[in-house]
């Protein structure tokens, strides 16, 4: 979703139209609508999962339905290329245009394809990627390597607008944001809540739990939760000082971008297909993160790995600060106008 963020603006500012096939059910929607100017439809969808669950045998159909649904609206909007993030709302919608003789461009963030992206290759033009490695797992001469897409919104954050939304008592402690997607993370919520009494003495923390995870009989002076935050978020960034949060490529290099020191709890080998693993430890070796696995994850471990990170951030931020970023949304957004030509 990050991706599509930061690319939609420089289309709008271009003068194409721009349409977005989304699920029905996501919180897509929401942040397209903020965008103003881009149509959203909406379509059916099925997750692709890689272990048993009875929906597996519902959702094939979805997929073939939704394929329907995006071959329709493609074949009747006539678009000149189709951009997909990825992600199982992708695999109909790829279809789809593929059907239509539509051109498609791939992102991939990971190191390591994603089951919906491995689906969608063979139907693209191009697939561009995060990580330079990445080619090596694709092996097809359609790869483009285009470095991370940042949202240039998150670096005009104010600190100060930061502080006052979140209206913390004691406004002078560093500012510690914990987040774990856009569905929340329960075990990091439920180690973090049961953390706050320490860690609350020693900064201010801002908690995005996901949707549905609020926790209203929480009364901390140094916490502030929200299910996500989006017009508010590259305030309450600027004003951060250390990140927690899920290894998703997206995420973590906007942090790296913003020189955001990270703990990193990675989902792990059972929860995805491992590559939040690969994405923190590339990152911990180059110096911009400290991993803290979900397996040894306790409200102990979590706080002594947070104060580790607090006393070494200088480090983070030196390693960070030599990093060289790319023009990834230059060079995607080249390629888009090449391949729509």
């Amino acid at each position: 979703m990050a991706v599509n963020l930061a690319l939609i603006p420089h289309f709008l500012q271009a003068g194409w139209s721009v349409e977005y096939i989304g699920s029905e059910t996501g919180i897509e929607k929401q942040l397209i609508s903020a965008l103003g100017k881009v149509n959203y439809y909406a379509i059916k969808t099925g997750k692709l999962r890689r272990y048993f669950d009875w929906q597996n045998l519902k959702d094939p159909f979805k997929v073939v339905k939704g394929a329907y649904q995006a071959y329709r609206y493609i074949r009747a909007n006539k678009p000149d290329v189709v951009f997909s993030k990825g992600g199982f709302v992708s695999v109909p919608v790829v279809l789809g245009a593929w059907l239509n003789k539509v051109p498609v461009i791939i992102h991939e963030s990971d190191i390591t394809p994603g089951l919906a992206n491995k689906l969608c290759i063979p139907f693209a033009s191009r697939i561009c990627t995060t990580f330079p490695e990445t080619g090596a797992h694709l092996k097809t001469d359609k790869t483009v390597y285009v470095g991370a897409l940042i949202r240039p919104e998150l670096k005009d954050g104010r600190a100060r607008k930061g502080k006052d939304f979140c209206s913390f008592k004691e406004a002078d402690k560093p500012v510690l944001l914990v987040m774990g997607g856009s569905l929340g993370s329960k075990t990091i919520n439920r180690n973090l809540r049961e953390s706050l009494a320490e860690l609350g003495q020693t900064y201010n923390i801002v908690h995005l739990c996901g949707k549905g995870q609020l926790d209203a009989s929480i009364n901390n002076p140094a916490y502030r939760q929200y299910e996500y935050i989006n017009e508010q978020l590259p305030d309450v960034l600027a004003m951060t000082d250390m990140v927690i949060s899920r290894a998703g490529a997206n995420s973590i290099f906007e942090f790296l971008s913003l020189r955001k020191p990270m703990l990193l709890i990675p989902l792990t080998q059972n929860q995805s297909r491992g590559d939040q693993l690969l994405n923190a430890e590339s990152f911990r070796k180059s110096g911009f993160c400290e991993v803290l696995l979900e397996e040894q994850l306790t409200a102990l471990t979590l706080t002594a790995a947070i104060h580790q990170l607090f006393h070494g951030r200088m480090r983070y931020i030196d390693n960070m600060n030599d990093h060289q970023q790319e023009d990834a949304a230059g060079a995607v957004v080249g390629l888009i106008f090449q391949i729509a030509r």
